[in-house]
């Protein structure tokens, strides 16, 4: 376990090692697929419980900046990180500093994400003006229905088809 005697290249080797499960653990528990049912369960109790605190408690399960403070909690409870000096000030540093580090991480992956997106979507666009350019009809692509009207309601001003 490191202790704040150690050199401060460790504990910053400490710092940001530890940064990355907090990251991954928090962003997959707010966002990723795995807990849609349990982060949707507690989406809705989040807005319809009466109290205020029971509220903001299951809210935390829904923001990846609220969790990850439990998670680094968690990481620095268990393996007794400390950051510049010792006891629980330097356990409250290093909490810190692992939410802000973690934070950062996940900050650089949903910049991440979006890039790749958009340069999906950009590809898709050049291969259709390709498609287009080649003597190939670029395809129509029709969005979802909603409310139980037809593609052709939606196409005139206020929704509603005029025969």
């Amino acid at each position: 376990m490191p202790v704040s005697d150690a050199p401060l290249s460790t504990q910053l080797v400490w710092l940001f090692v530890l940064a990355a499960p907090v990251a991954c653990v928090a962003w997959t528990v707010t966002h990723e697929q795995v807990f849609g049912e349990v982060r949707a369960w507690c989406v809705r109790r989040s807005e319809e419980c009466r109290r205020l605190s029971a509220r903001k408690f299951f809210y935390l399960f829904t923001c990846e900046y609220c969790f990850s403070h439990y998670v680094a909690a968690a990481a620095v409870g268990l393996t007794g990180f400390t950051l510049l000096v010792p006891g629980w000030i330097g356990a409250l540093i290093a909490w810190l500093s692992l939410v802000w580090v973690a934070n950062l991480y996940m900050s650089l992956f949903v910049r991440l994400r979006l890039d790749i997106k958009r340069e999906r979507v950009e590809i898709n666009m050049e291969e259709g003006d390709a498609g287009v350019s080649q003597g190939r009809e670029r395809p129509h692509v029709l969005a979802p229905s909603r409310g139980g009207r037809g593609d052709a309601a939606r196409s005139v001003p206020g929704g509603v088809k005029r025969t």
